[in-house]
């Protein structure tokens, strides 16, 4: 069972960054657009687990204690540059309670046998990847100058920086991921409630 914990988003912002992609679709053709439904703030990866496992990890990540958290979608770019691009992702700002959140949950999941990430946390949704790379920030091995979002920069180029919008989280989630032909699809396993005093 191949698992992640992530903090979903509310709709109203989900609408604008559906409607953001299809202006921009065609533009890119030949790159794997995500789904606007299934977006989310990923915090933590944690890949294939027995099923088993599972309600270990569900009580671990109830014991993760943070606060809700006002979050901002705005601006996109492209990792790891714009000249070598894999990935077209929206930018996310959020106070250090997000980056704090990110780090409970890797430090809570270290006695399971979770292995830790080997890079820095960088809150980001993915829109789009060229190819079949990797979602991961940093340079890869196989990372060269393309022209795949091209097209997708010139238009960019002559727009406003986008802005999506601000909510407050107020639960993160586990998340199971099933891949297919159609691409990957999520389903929530549990909800974990922050507290409610807002940041």
């Amino acid at each position: 069972m191949r698992l992640f914990v992530a903090l979903d988003i509310d709709e109203a912002i989900r609408e604008r960054i559906r409607r953001f992609v299809n202006e921009l679709r065609a533009l890119a053709p030949n790159v794997r657009w995500v789904s606007p439904e299934s977006l989310h703030i990923t915090l933590k990866f944690i890949g294939e687990q027995p099923e088993s496992q599972v309600s270990a990890i569900e009580a671990t990540l109830a014991k993760v204690s943070a606060p809700s958290m006002r979050i901002s979608f705005s601006g996109c770019g492209f990792f790891p540059n714009a000249k070598s691009s894999r990935v077209f992702w929206i930018g996310v700002e959020a106070g250090a309670e997000l980056v704090q959140l990110a780090k409970q949950i890797e430090e809570a999941l270290g006695p399971l046998g979770i292995e830790k990430e080997k890079r820095g946390f960088s809150p980001h949704l993915t829109l789009a990847r060229a190819g079949g790379g990797s979602g991961a920030p940093g340079r890869q091995k196989g990372d060269r100058p393309n022209q795949s979002f091209a097209a997708v920069q010139k238009r960019l180029a002559g727009i406003p920086s986008p802005e999506f919008g601000r909510m407050t989280a107020r639960e993160f989630f586990l998340y199971r991921s099933q891949l297919s032909s159609q691409g990957s699809r999520y389903t929530k396993i549990a909800g974990l409630a922050l507290s409610a005093q807002e940041a």
